[in-house]
């Protein structure tokens, strides 16, 4: 199947409560504790983050309690209603995040025709990102959301040396066949171990190896 849109994996986001709780349950569950990070005013949340081996990294996100409600749904299906009640039972593996260097393309993706993508900002980074219409996740949290990073350069710039790493991302929804095709034409078919699930059961699962040994995050 031809890539309309070539991508690799950027990031893991783990959504939680508070930015305090989720840095404690990812230092608890893979022994490591993620730094840096900072505010997204246009969103209205905050993160911080874990480096994930040479290319990726894990984002812990938050609604910001001092931040300002955004004109538009948070991203992340933070403004969920089900997502809310979710995360008040703990944090949890939200999403993935792939980057590109041609997003103006995303739309040409059956499965991210409704997308619009947005310039953002994080200090002195810079990048666009394809939102939902509703701020929800595609495919239902299957499919990963798209970013371009601009100028500012690239968050792993910025973390020390981890000893995490992600092996393998796992995830089960209503239609694997529909998944399976838009991850191929964006160059990602095997980045996801695809299966099917019954309605109202999609998940996102991810393993990873830590000093502590492996661990799940879902």
């Amino acid at each position: 199947m031809k890539q309309l849109l070539p991508c690799v994996l950027d990031h893991l986001v783990v959504g939680a409560a508070s930015l305090e709780e989720g840095s404690d349950y990812v230092a608890d569950l893979l022994g490591e504790a993620p730094t840096a990070g900072g505010r997204h005013e246009l969103m209205g949340t905050c993160n911080r983050l874990l480096r994930l081996g040479e290319s990726a990294y894990l984002e812990v996100i938050a609604i910001d309690p001092h931040g300002c409600r955004p004109a538009t749904p948070r991203w992340f299906s933070l403004d969920s209603a089900a997502t809310r009640a979710a995360l008040d039972q703990g944090p949890r593996l939200l999403a993935w995040v792939v980057r590109t260097r041609v997003i103006e393309q995303l739309a040409a993706l059956p499965a991210y025709a409704g997308c619009q993508v947005r310039p953002m900002a994080r200090g002195a980074l810079r990048w666009r990102f394809g939102f939902t219409a509703d701020g929800g996740l595609p495919g239902d949290g299957v499919l990963p959301h798209v970013i371009q990073w601009d100028v500012g350069g690239h968050p792993l710039e910025q973390l020390p040396a981890g000893r995490c790493t992600l092996v393998a991302l796992e995830g089960r929804t209503t239609r694997p066949a529909a998944v399976i095709a838009a991850l191929e034409q964006m160059g990602l078919g095997n980045a996801l171990s695809c299966q099917t699930a019954q309605a109202g059961q999609a998940a996102l699962t991810a393993h990873l190896v830590t000093p502590r040994g492996t661990a799940v995050l879902n």
